[in-house]
C-alpha cells in the first residue's frame, strides 16, 4: 500500500517556510498545484493554517530535503514507515445506506435463486441482512414475500460485482462438479454414436428413348391439329 503525506497542504506552509526547495518540488511532493505553493509562499492561501514538520512526522529526512535542495530537479521522495500498521479488515454485515434497506429483501431473494452455493453469512456480508431475514425469504415466511421482486444486489447498488465473484468463488471451492444428470444433458455418449451406420442410395438414372420422346411430341401435336378442325366447324 503506497504511503499517503499527512496534511499536505500544513506540509506544503512548512516547507515553504524553512527550506530553500522549489515551487515545483514542494508542490509534486505535497500534490498541489504550484501557483498554490506559490500563494502560500505570498501569504494568499492557507492563511491561519500552522505548519506541519515532515521530519518529526517521519515522512521526510534531512538528507533528503537537502539532497533536493541541492538539484532542482530533483523530487522528494516520502520516508518508508518504521512499523507497518496491517489493514484492519471489516466484520459484520455491511452497512446499507437507509434508502436503499427496502431493496435488501429483493437482492436477497436473487441470490438465493442464482447463487445457491452461497451460505447466510456471506449473503450477510454482501448486502447486509439478518441470518433470520435470509431463512424467511429461503422458506418465503417473509412479511412481504408476494411482492417480492428477484433483483441483482450489484444493480442496486447494495454490493459490488468484485465482492459477489469473490463470495461466489469462496463458496464453489471444493464443491463437487455437477453431473450429467444435474446439467440435463440429452446427449448420448461416443459408444452410441460411433457405430452408426449411413446408407446412401442412388437412383438409377433412367436411360432416356429419344424415338419416344419423338413419337409423343408428334402424338400432342397430331392432337393439337384435331382440335383445331373440330372448332372450325
Amino acid at each position: 500500500m503506497a504511503q499517503t503525506l499527512l496534511m499536505p497542504k500544513a506540509t506544503a506552509v512548512w516547507l515553504v517556510d524553512n527550506t530553500a526547495l522549489s515551487f515545483d518540488q514542494i508542490a509534486q511532493f505535497c500534490k498541489l498545484h504550484p501557483l498554490e505553493v506559490k500563494a502560500i509562499a505570498d501569504g494568499e492561501a492557507a492563511q491561519g493554517i500552522k505548519g506541519l514538520d515532515p521530519i518529526a512526522t517521519g515522512q521526510l529526512s534531512r538528507d533528503e530535503i537537502a539532497r533536493a535542495e541541492k538539484d532542482v530537479n530533483y523530487k522528494l521522495k516520502i520516508s518508508e514507515p518504521k512499523v507497518r500498521v496491517p489493514d484492519s479488515k471489516r466484520r459484520g454485515p455491511r452497512y446499507t445506506p437507509v434508502s436503499k434497506r427496502q431493496d435488501r429483501p429483493n437482492a436477497i431473494l436473487w441470490l438465493v435463486r442464482n447463487h445457491a452455493e452461497l451460505k447466510d453469512a456471506q449473503i450477510s456480508r454482501l448486502v447486509g441482512t439478518t441470518k433470520s431475514t435470509i431463512e424467511q425469504i429461503r422458506d418465503r415466511t417473509h412479511w412481504n414475500s408476494a411482492n417480492l421482486t428477484p433483483m441483482d444486489p450489484v444493480t442496486l447498488g447494495l454490493c459490488s460485482q468484485i465482492d459477489l465473484d469473490l463470495e461466489v468463488e469462496k463458496a464453489s471451492k471444493g464443491r463437487p462438479l455437477p453431473t450429467a444428470a444435474e446439467l440435463g444433458a440429452t446427449l448420448q455418449s461416443a459408444s452410441e454414436t460411433e457405430n452408426v451406420g449411413f446408407s446412401y442410395e442412388r437412383e438409377e438414372e433412367k436411360e432416356i428413348d429419344a424415338n419416344a420422346v419423338f413419337a409423343k411430341l408428334q402424338s400432342l401435336k397430331s392432337d393439337r391439329r384435331n382440335d383445331d378442325e373440330d372448332d372450325q366447324y
